[in-house]
């Protein structure tokens, strides 16, 4: 009798290592779309412009410049940013060709890896980096924490937070282990 509940995959195959190319790929995409991203900001928005919603209360459209890294720190040193960012993203993509990781590390390096090399490519054409997506709700969190307005990000800057964020909790969770029975 065939099986109601359709193919199983074996306990292990989360943790099988992903090969190198679909890291590549992602961080591929993920770095088209956050120049695709940037190109469209520069021609359709203008800087000093108050925001456009996007989505109301959560995201809106506010075209920036910022020559340093998250909240303008290192502002001015858009070279050696770029420089650092380049060897960060190069080295997590090299890492996952010579070292494949399971399918989600993979997944959470190549997002790291796409939004540094995302932020380097303006760096290094334009001396600064582009950002144009505001979030009034996230302000909001930080105003009350009376730290000002939160910043204009871009989509590689989200890349870079998100599989920041996926390393952390996922570090932080117990090991599951297959048990052999």
């Amino acid at each position: 009798m065939p099986d109601e509940q359709g193919p199983t995959l074996p306990a292990d195959a989360a943790r099988r290592p992903t090969p190198g190319w679909i890291p590549l790929l992602i961080a591929a995409v993920l770095i088209g779309a956050d120049q695709w991203l940037k190109v469209w900001a520069r021609t359709h928005l203008n800087l000093y412009e108050a925001p456009q919603p996007f989505i109301p209360g959560l995201l809106g459209w506010q075209l920036t410049y910022n020559t340093g890294a998250a909240w303008s720190l290192l502002s001015s040193a858009t070279v050696p940013l770029a420089i650092m960012r380049l060897l960060v993203g190069l080295g997590i993509l090299g890492y996952l060709i010579l070292r494949p990781q399971p399918r989600f590390l993979a997944f959470t390096l190549a997002l790291i890896a796409a939004g540094a090399i995302g932020n380097t490519i303006d760096g290094l054409r334009f001396g600064r980096v582009t950002d144009m997506l505001q979030s009034p709700a996230l302000s909001a969190v930080t105003r009350a924490l009376h730290a000002g307005e939160f910043p204009i990000f871009n989509l590689a800057d989200s890349c870079v937070v998100l599989g920041t964020l996926l390393l952390i909790v996922t570090s932080l969770l117990p090991e599951r282990r297959t048990r052999n029975a």
